[in-house]
């Protein structure tokens, strides 16, 4: 069963995995389209609706207007209803259509259609424009009241008003309308336009909405190409920087400042690598040569005592070397954090002097300390004791028989700083800053005597690196060499 479910799952995903996924040009398009389609969508609705109102507006004034001018044309005042004795609704006739025009009764027979109803519904007069039709009346409706009808197929807008007698009884009604045909075209025009210019301008928005963001993601296909094109042989290769400093700018500045990082470990790994294999190779090749010269012929046991004492040396060089190599690698990747307390500074100078003294003696050296005066710092106990160790041990090696090394401590400011100075070879001035790189040595000569292989002081500046201590050299050639160790206040 659930072989079964997980075989659904994969099959699931598969299928998801088939599906074209859109581009981001694309989806910035469609999302920007649809959003503004949305917008113009209500925007082109409230146009219609307030041109719609607006003309509704227009249509029930010019209503209020003929029922005042038709009230007053049949002596209406306010709700006292006399009659429609002096209101004279033509009949049929193109005569008398005329003689009621030139009785300046009507300036147009067709600009209003005028009806009179009694309050059944039965018609009592019509403007003769209505013909053969009538308005529509709606007993319903006990006031004034505007609403929409149709006079012979035509639309038009009606006006229905009671007309109250003396005693406030609706006798009749005037029912006045005015065609909407012209206005009706125009509104359906209107939304015509819109309807076809909508499309029109949802489809021109999203070609340029594409333009535009295929135009502003620039970056970021040559993003995409750069690191394409990327290999081991071309890690030189950076991303063109955009002319305005947005976000695509900071992408690109951060993309070329991680290419910058990856080349950087690529050519320290690849440095590090050919270094090590060097150093392990020579060992290895002593080893193999001197077994190769003993399996020759027989020998005497005192040969063969010095022989393998020789190649125990050189593999306990190698074990110290690749033990170096561990911990340089250990700190170079960060996966060691410092354990950071207060430390004495002067215990852990007693400490490592106790442990280098017998190396001290075989080269009758002697090591003081100067000025040495009870001080705390922050530290990670162990990793600053291999510092010192490092150093002193380096003094030692460079220094000649019978000199001193000496160790001082003083405060500046809020720093206790430590400095460790010996009177051995020097350092020259050109090589002064290479002294902390992997496997350099100031000395090039394979037979010297040091038998160092140039990683203490790197593993001296890693770990003062990761317990932000400043670490600073001087030298004299023939004179000495001073190291400076700047600790952080606490």
């Amino acid at each position: 069963m659930t072989g079964s479910t997980n075989n659904k799952h994969e099959r699931h995903g598969a299928g998801w995995k088939r599906i074209p996924s859109m581009s981001l040009r694309n989806r910035m398009a469609f999302y920007y389209t649809v959003t503004t389609a949305f917008l113009l969508a209500v925007v082109f609705a409230a146009i219609l609706l307030m041109v719609d109102r607006i003309v509704y507006i227009h249509f029930d004034e010019e209503l209020r207007h003929e029922v005042a001018e038709t009230l007053e044309e049949a002596h209406v005042k306010g709700q006292a209803f006399v009659g429609f004795e002096s209101f004279r609704c033509i009949d049929g006739t193109e005569e008398e259509l005329d003689e009621y025009k030139q009785r300046g009764k009507k300036k147009d027979a067709d600009s209003e259609f005028i009806q009179v109803v009694d309050s059944t519904g039965q018609m009592v007069r019509k403007s003769v424009n209505l013909s053969r039709n009538l308005l529509t009346f709606n007993p319903a409706y006990s006031g004034v009241r505007y609403f929409n009808s149709f006079v012979a197929g035509e639309p038009v807008r009606q006006v229905q008003v009671p007309l109250v007698n003396s005693k406030g009884i609706a006798d009749a009604y005037l029912i006045i309308a005015v065609p909407m045909k012209s206005a009706m075209i125009i509104l359906l025009d209107l939304q015509n336009i819109m309807l076809v210019s909508f499309p029109a301008v949802i489809l021109i928005l999203f070609i340029l909405t594409r333009a535009i963001a295929g135009r502003s993601i620039r970056p970021i296909e040559e993003v995409i190409a750069t690191a394409e094109k990327m290999t081991q042989a071309s890690l030189d290769q950076r991303i063109p920087m955009p002319h305005n400093q947005d976000e695509l700018y900071r992408l690109s500045a951060t993309i070329n400042a991680l290419f910058d990082r990856l080349q950087d470990a690529f050519q320290r790994e690849k440095q590090f690598t050919a270094d090590a294999s060097h150093e392990l190779k020579t060992p290895l090749a002593v080893v193999k040569g001197t077994l190769d010269v003993l399996v020759r012929k027989p020998r005497d046991i005192v040969h063969y005592e010095d022989r393998i004492r020789y190649c125990l040396d050189e593999l306990n060089r190698m074990a110290r070397l690749i033990d170096q190599l561990l911990m340089l690698a250990r700190y170079e990747n960060d996966t060691k954090n410092p354990n950071i307390v207060k430390v004495e500074i002067s215990e852990s100078l007693h400490s490592v002097i106790s442990r280098i003294e017998l190396l001290a003696l075989e080269k009758q050296i002697s090591i003081r300390l100067e000025n040495t005066p009870s001080g705390t710092v922050a530290a990670d106990p162990a990793m600053l004791e291999m510092m010192l160790e490092n150093i002193l041990s380096n003094a030692i090696k460079y220094s000649p028989a019978g000199s001193s090394i000496e160790i001082a401590t003083s405060r500046r400011a809020v720093h206790l700083v430590c400095t460790i100075t010996d009177h051995g070879v020097g350092i020259p001035e050109e090589k002064l800053q290479k002294i902390f790189d992997r496997f350099y040595r100031v000395d090039e000569s394979r037979s010297s005597s040091t038998g160092g292989f140039g990683l203490g002081l790197s593993i001296v500046r890693k770990l003062a690196d990761l317990q932000h201590i400043g670490i600073s050299v001087s030298s004299t050639r023939n004179t000495g060499t001073t190291f400076e160790l700047t600790f952080p206040a606490l």
